[in-house]
């Protein structure tokens, strides 16, 4: 028997073995949803919000943004959108970008973007909150 009909003999078990589950689908599963749940009341209310600012002017938008209430709650949609995008984006590159060293590349640019942007946006909130 030669040794390229023994590797068709090989047990599917052995074959895949190593290129199973990560043990970690069903978390990122799970918290992907839980932001797209958050997000749907954080949304609402962040547009409430908005639709509360027009006609106002810069004063009474940034003493809206004062309230302590209103910078926090800002803050989580911030935060909760920019994680649910990065749980998204992850999917997308894992699932489409096939060349290793570029899927790599991708997620390392994906989660330095989404944090970066995240952490800017906590930080304006935080500046106009505390009126600096």
């Amino acid at each position: 028997m030669s040794t390229a009909n023994n590797k068709n003999l090989r047990n599917p078990l052995k074959t895949a073995r190593g290129l199973g589950s990560a043990k970690d689908g069903t978390h990122h599963f799970i918290v992907q949803r839980v932001t797209a749940i958050a997000l749907i009341g954080l949304t609402l209310y962040v547009l409430g919000l908005i639709v509360s600012w027009i006609g106002g002017d810069y004063a009474s938008v940034r003493a809206s943004v004062h309230n302590p209430c209103n910078a926090v709650l800002l803050s989580a949609f911030v935060i909760a959108m920019f994680w649910h995008a990065k749980l998204g984006l992850q999917v997308i590159i894992e699932d489409y970008v096939h060349t290793p060293g570029l899927a790599a590349a991708s997620q390392i640019a994906v989660v330095f973007v989404c944090v970066l942007a995240a952490l800017a946006s906590v930080l304006a909130i935080i500046r106009i909150a505390l009126g600096a």
